[in-house]
């Protein structure tokens, strides 16, 4: 099956991927700035059956990052899934938020660094081998912001729709080429937030294969499951 790669992997949603990938029969590589939080998944994967290693980086030290890659690529079987969804943990390396008027090259760049850099280099690092394979699936995750006005964010949500803009021109730049990217955008209420339940439709994307953008929103998610 190959090997899933989450980046920003995190007991929410990076967790429950890993283990419906995990189900499927992929090896799963793990990616997080802390190694105490590696560690811990690493664990809570075996407790479930499910062999996984953790290889800290931090996102926006990319040098950091490729080394984690190249780890990978010597532990692993070839990587056919990326899955990028990193979630700062609070204002750390300058990560602030910052609503529209305040906006500003300083309290913007890090969630350029974060987000945009940080997904480009990751994805530099698997899609050549993916392209000479012909096979592979890179699927990007954001919040709301990334789609809709979100004000209270304005510079996080400026950072995130240049991410989707550039997975989109992605997605059309790869048809034929047998690899798929995709932008998810993530949008739930407090209250509905079940990364169980939202980890299976990305395995239906990654085997759909079709469409670059999957909206899941609280909404969504029921209708799916009332079908």
């Amino acid at each position: 099956m190959g090997t899933v790669v989450i980046v920003g992997a995190g007991p929410g949603l990076g967790l429950s991927v890993a283990k419906v990938f995990g189900e499927q029969g992929f090896e799963i590589a793990l990616i997080a700035r802390r190694a105490a939080t590696l560690d811990d998944l690493v664990e809570q994967l075996a407790d479930a059956g499910i062999a996984a290693a953790g290889y800290p980086a931090d996102i926006m030290d990319r040098p950091s990052l490729v080394r984690a890659f190249r780890d990978i690529a010597a532990n692993h079987e070839p990587v056919e899934v990326l899955e990028f969804s990193p979630a700062p943990r609070g204002p750390e390396k300058g990560l602030v938020l910052a609503g529209p008027l305040d906006v500003s090259v300083a309290n913007v760049q890090p969630h350029l660094d974060f987000y945009v850099h940080g997904a480009i280099t990751a994805t530099g690092q698997v899609l050549p081998d993916m392209l000479e394979r012909g096979s592979g699936t890179l699927l990007y995750t954001t919040g709301p912001g990334s789609v809709r006005p979100t004000p209270s964010m304005g510079n996080v949500a400026l950072a995130c729709a240049a991410l989707r803009n550039w997975v989109l021109n992605l997605h059309d730049a790869l048809a034929g080429k047998g690899v798929y990217a995709a932008h998810v955008p993530l949008s739930f209420e407090a209250d509905e937030v079940d990364p169980d339940r939202v980890a299976p439709h990305y395995w239906d994307i990654h085997i759909g294969g079709e469409g670059g953008e999957h909206p899941l929103t609280g909404a969504i998610l029921r209708a799916k499951r009332l079908s």
